[in-house]
């Protein structure tokens, strides 16, 4: 089984998407179930309705789970191993105070030297403190993994300090919650950030204590920095998954770009779907990969393409196919739905309110002499059936305009706009709305 373990704590960040994407992908082609594990151990920053959201933004990116567990459910059965662990002498009660730890962690800054825990400190302060921690046994010997994308990683002995397990207020770490999870739902294949690197070995000490014997893989994704090469936070709005999504990008085309980024894919253009085919977690490359803006609007255009024009119209607010068609005119200058949707929308709005925005003052005069003329063409004749030429000539002999004083005033009425693709390709698609265009 395969899982993904995101916890309640903020938005979606990119990194966890393209993380959950990995496994699901990794789920399907190995034929295994795929777990949702929703990691609120960290009650003081659980966020509420952020699991919610979490299952909202999975389901609206095609990642369906087989099963779907919260982690604290299970804290009885951490508290249980955790004594066990007591009980073998794999574990012991710490009672250092939180200002003796750091007091220590002090002393080791001022010296130069690598903070570690000493076993001996852990009754030192059994009379004065009543809730004690609980640590198990740090690593005597060396241990390793092969990571699928790193390689062989190594950890020393003395990396691997006696480390805690369950908090003084009964709760189990990160640590322990995570690798009791991953033995109690017979996870196989974890893959996730490569921040989580040094978690591994800690997890694999606790699976060892606990006897488990079960082989399980690891892939540690790199980090994706930001168009300066910095590492992606919350402060770059391009981290947040919800944001890229008020902005307009497209599912799919995400998805496009997560798979795509630092990979080696046959082709630059595709679907989740299409990824199962040939996906390789191994294909990852070691280096970070940088995340690019215009890679993903480009990625987005593509994807407006392969919609069908039924539903492109709907994700604009539109019920007419045709203003698919219409909208699928301007990825030449628009790459967002927002930007499509302000395309489209300034062709039906009153282009009185438009006037501040384009720079019509000196063709005000010829703007209302077309348009008069425009309505009085629209109140006798139907268009609809009309080619652009065919408009485009009575509405010349009716205004007696020409040349730019007739053409930049016509675009403007049907577009709401200065500039844009051709007219006689997008008057196929106006010729229909021509009396909700052209109105005062």
């Amino acid at each position: 089984m395969l899982r993904f373990a995101p916890s309640p704590t903020g938005d979606m960040h990119i990194g966890n998407l393209r993380a959950a994407i990995f496994n699901y992908i990794l789920s399907l082609q190995r034929n295994e179930k795929f777990l949702l594990r929703i990691e609120d151990t960290d009650i003081a920053r659980n966020i509420e309705g952020k699991d919610k959201d979490i299952m909202f933004l999975l389901t609206l990116f095609g990642i369906k789970w087989d099963m779907l567990v919260y982690q604290s459910e299970n804290f009885p059965r951490h508290r249980q191993l955790a004594d066990y662990l007591i009980s073998q002498n794999k574990a012991f009660y710490c009672y250092c105070t939180k200002e003796f730890l750091e007091q220590k962690r002090e002393e080791a800054k001022n010296e130069h030297k690598a903070f570690r825990y000493d076993d001996s400190w852990a009754e030192l302060q059994k009379d004065s403190n009543p809730k004690p921690t609980i640590r198990l046994k740090g690593s005597k010997t060396p241990m390793e993994f092969t990571d699928k994308i790193k390689g062989k990683i190594e950890f020393a002995p003395n990396e691997l300090d006696s480390f805690v397990i369950l908090k003084d207020d009964g709760i189990p770490t990160y640590n322990f919650a995570c690798a009791v999870d991953d033995m109690l739902y017979d996870i196989d294949f974890i893959v996730r950030g490569e921040d989580h690197v040094s978690n591994t070995p800690k997890q694999m000490l606790i699976h060892q204590a606990l006897n488990y014997q079960k082989n399980i893989e690891f892939a540690h994704l790199p980090i994706l920095l930001n168009e300066e090469g910095k590492k992606m936070s919350k402060r770059d709005n391009a981290s947040s998954v919800q944001w890229l999504l008020n902005e307009g990008y497209l599912p799919q085309a995400i998805a496009n770009y997560l798979i795509l980024m630092g990979n080696k894919t046959p082709c630059e253009v595709f679907t989740l779907k299409d990824s199962i085919q040939w996906f390789k977690i191994e294909n990852i490359a070691k280096a970070p990969a940088k995340f690019d803006i215009n890679k993903l609007r480009f990625l987005n255009r593509e994807h407006f393409k392969l919609l069908n024009e039924q539903d492109l119209a709907a994700l604009l607010g539109y019920k007419d196919s045709s203003i698919g068609a219409l909208a699928k005119l301007y990825l030449q200058e628009a790459s967002t739905l927002n930007e499509l949707r302000d395309k489209i929308d300034k062709i039906f709005v009153k282009k009185s309110l438009l006037l501040n925005e384009v720079t019509m003052v000196d063709f005000q005069k010829e703007l209302e002499i077309l348009q008069n003329s425009l309505l009085e063409i629209l109140a006798t004749q139907d268009c609809y059936q009309k080619s652009y030429e065919e408009f485009k000539n009575l509405a010349m002999s009716a205004s007696n305009l020409k040349g730019k004083s007739f053409f930049k005033p016509l675009r403007f009425l049907l577009t709401g706009a200065e500039h844009g693709p051709e007219l006689s390709d997008l008057f196929p698609f106006l010729r229909f709305y021509l009396k909700d265009i052209i109105r005062k």
